[in-house]
């Protein structure tokens, strides 16, 4: 029998001698950090208003539209929503520019119609922040209170009037 140390245990202390435990540590530390911003900037996204409207679909999915129910009626039996976007897709790509035309111009005529609407959205939003902003203004005039130092003014009324008092009784 050899009386020595076999490799598995050469193997342990070249491991422990290239990472130190206070190293391994610091990994830790390190990792508990990044989650800590992970949270942080989850709560710093601003929620989104259901009352703003979407944007427009572009010009690939107006004709998305419509292929998808030509592809529908020529292959009933396919269920898959990534076979029909692959199909639209080289679809697409075969299509010269002239063909391409009336998606593109509908698309367009969309894109015109939402941003009329974001304007709307955008003057609605800056009328009510306004509002909010005058209603915040007024509230904190009425939340703040009235200071009346009674007890110091009274102490000092009292000196004043001692001494008007004294000034008196000298004349």
């Amino acid at each position: 029998m050899k009386g020595g140390k076999g490799k598995g245990a050469l193997r342990k202390e070249t491991r422990s001698a290239l990472k130190p435990v206070e190293d391994r540590k610091m990994g830790k530390r390190k990792a508990t950090l990044k989650d800590d911003k992970r949270k942080v900037t989850k709560d710093k996204k601003a929620k989104k208003d259901p009352n703003k409207p979407k944007r427009p679909p572009s010009a690939f999915f107006v004709f998305l539209e419509e292929f998808r129910k030509t592809f529908k009626k020529e292959n009933p039996n396919v269920k898959a929503v990534s076979a029909v976007g692959k199909a639209g897709g080289e679809k697409w790509k075969s299509l010269s520019a002239a063909e391409k035309a009336p998606y593109e111009a509908k698309a367009a005529k969309r894109k015109a119609e939402y941003g009329k609407l974001l304007n709307a959205y955008n003057k609605k939003q800056a009328e009510s922040s306004d509002e909010e902003g005058e209603e915040e203004e007024e509230k904190e005039e009425r939340s703040k209170p009235e200071v009346h130092d009674d007890d110091e003014d009274s102490g000092q009324d009292e000196e004043e009037e001692e001494d008007d008092e004294e000034e008196d009784e000298d004349d």
